[in-house]
């Protein structure tokens, strides 16, 4: 093998373990449940806490609340506080937030072509 040849070898090596390092970053946060079907509720627009609760469905307060708070923490999610009367919080994507929406977009995606619909109970 050429020297140009292993250092292209090499190249490519080191580029796909930085890839899948930042694969492993991603995955941390979007393989917990319930995190992108959050960040996903968010992409039309800001809201409160009671409609992301309906919109993800099937999520418990306290996960939705650790979720939105682990994203707010990434810079995911935004959270701003309206001092009211009534006091009330609503969230939206950040730039980085919406800078995952293709992402998700295309992993929705390849699960309607690739993954079999789960089976419906009776």
């Amino acid at each position: 093998m050429t020297e140009s040849a292993v250092r292209h070898s090499e190249d490519i090596r080191e580029r796909c373990t930085r890839g899948d390092v930042a694969l492993a970053r991603a995955f941390s946060f979007l393989g917990k449940r319930w995190s992108g079907l959050v960040v996903g509720s968010l992409s039309t627009g800001p809201a409160g806490f009671r409609e992301l609760s309906r919109l993800v469905g099937g999520v418990s307060d306290s996960v939705l609340s650790d979720r939105l708070a682990e994203l707010c923490e990434l810079g995911l999610v935004t959270r701003e506080v309206d001092a009211g009367p009534p006091v009330s919080v609503t969230y939206s994507l950040t730039e980085a937030g919406e800078g995952l929406l293709p992402a998700l977009t295309l992993i929705a995606e390849w699960a309607e072509t690739h993954l079999p619909e789960p089976p419906t109970s009776c």
